[in-house]
């Protein structure tokens, strides 16, 4: 954890397996949001809408349950990453193949401003700006969110994308 000012963070939450202990992806996503609220040096602020979507990129694996939290403070971002990967391994994650069925997903997708190319994680997340499931709890949790990089509004973004069917 870093000291410094206090900025916005937006994680993105996903679920489509049960956790270990077998409960639902539902609330495999609403324990998520509990276990953020215990970050130390941060502040659960709010939480998106809870959507239902489909696996992307398409394929046979169920469908999601996906959401975002907004949280305040500062902290350094591989700290945060590894946390969020702490949080992901108790609920049964284990990393495969990319884009496999999960358990857990737990993403930042922007830290305030920040923009990064390396070390991870990269900032704003490479592909929200690309997915639906990403933009929409966006949109709820900040309806005037801007890209770090592109500069475009969340709703433009929202615009611009396929929704997955």
């Amino acid at each position: 954890m870093t000291q410094g000012t206090t900025i916005p963070i937006i994680v993105a939450i996903g679920s489509n397996l049960p956790d270990a202990d077998g409960h639902s992806p539902n609330l495999v996503c609403r324990a998520a949001v509990e276990a953020l609220r215990g970050l130390a040096g941060l502040r659960l602020v709010s939480v998106s809408r809870w959507y239902q979507t489909k696996a992307w990129p398409p394929s046979d694996q169920p469908d999601y349950i996906n959401g975002a939290a907004l949280l305040t403070g500062t902290a350094d971002p591989a700290w945060l990453l590894a946390e969020l990967h702490a949080i992901e391994a108790r609920a049964g994650r284990h990393r495969s193949v990319a884009n496999a069925a999960r358990p857990l997903d737990l993403d930042i997708i922007a830290m305030g401003g920040i923009v990064r190319t390396a070390p991870d994680p990269i900032l704003p997340h490479p592909s929200a700006h690309l997915r639906d499931f990403v933009l929409r709890p966006i949109a709820d949790l900040l309806p005037g969110w801007r890209h770090p990089v592109s500069g475009l509004s969340v709703g433009t973004l929202l615009s611009t994308v396929n929704t997955p069917s």
